[in-house]
């Protein structure tokens, strides 16, 4: 049994409304909870069960050269498991997500697509195949 009970990302941004949209209208998460205070505004969004994944630098290296094509700059990503990775990127992109690299099959049992987020993060939806 682990000792967390609940793993949040949370995420600063300057464009809260865009990113806001982008999460629950794009991506299409439900909002958990939601707040405007004189101290600033949130947003919770149930993206349901969490994980945290932990890489040594070669594996970081070698899963972007598999999923992206090439190494990718940054230590953080968010990877989301969604029903159809290929609709889901398709919408995406349609709305204007900077594309990292189009679908692909990984040998580990994932269909897996890389974008960026509005803010700037790199976004892996990935799903079984």
């Amino acid at each position: 049994m682990s000792a967390a009970e609940e793993l949040r990302m949370v995420i600063a941004v300057d464009d809260f409304d865009k990113v806001v949209r982008f999460y629950r209208d794009v991506v299409g998460l439900d909002v958990d909870s939601e707040w405007d205070r004189d101290d600033g505004r949130g947003v919770l969004f149930d993206a349901g069960k969490a994980m945290l994944e932990v890489f040594d630098r070669r594996q970081k290296e070698s899963n972007d050269v598999l999923e992206a094509g090439r190494v990718i700059e940054g230590d953080v990503r968010m990877a989301l498991k969604v029903d159809d990775v290929d609709a889901t990127f398709h919408t995406l992109v349609v709305d204007g997500a900077p594309l990292m690299a189009h679908p692909i099959d990984a040998p580990w049992g994932h269909r897996i697509a890389r974008l960026t987020t509005p803010h700037g993060m790199q976004l892996t939806l990935f799903a079984d195949i």
